[in-house]
Formats: structure tokens, sequence, C-alpha cells
């Protein structure tokens, strides 16, 4: 099991667009992926789950991969927020 935290820092925070890549990333791996804020944990494969988190500019999140391609996943993950979901 792999742990990061990141800081959202796009515009808006994760509104529909930047969930929709989070989740498609995700998708690609076959390890379970957690997202958390705050005390809420939601499954990171599922849209309306990471929209329910409320995550805005600012807040920090927590992705958790467990699974054989944990290390893969939270590297692909972490990229995603170091370019502000710019793909």
């Amino acid at each position: 099991m792999l742990k990061i935290t990141e800081t959202v820092n796009i515009s808006g925070g994760l509104h529909a667009r930047p969930a929709n890549l989070l989740i498609k990333t995700a998708e690609k791996f076959t390890s379970s992926i957690l997202i958390s804020k705050d005390s809420k944990e939601v499954d990171g494969k599922r849209l309306l789950g990471v929209l329910t988190l409320g995550a805005r500019q600012g807040d920090q999140i927590t992705i958790i991969a467990d699974g054989p391609d944990e290390q893969e996943a939270i590297q692909a993950l972490k990229k995603l927020f170091d370019n502000n979901f710019e793909v």
C-alpha cells in the first residue's frame, strides 16, 4: 500500500473535467485507489464519489493505492496533480 498527499491547485477544484481525468487514470490500474479528504474516503474509480468530496482549490487530498501496480498508479496520479491536470 502506498499513500501520497496532494494539494488541489486547479481553479474550481476537482470539478467534472479533472475528476474525470483522475478516474480515467485510476481505471488503468488493477490496484484499488482510495481518495480521501478530511474524514471522507471514496473509491478513486467512481466519478460520483470523487465529486462528493467537494475538493476545492487549496484543499489537500490523500490518495491510497493498494495492489500489484500501486507504484505505477501513484506515479500516474501524482503526475496529474503536478501538471495541474493538463494532459
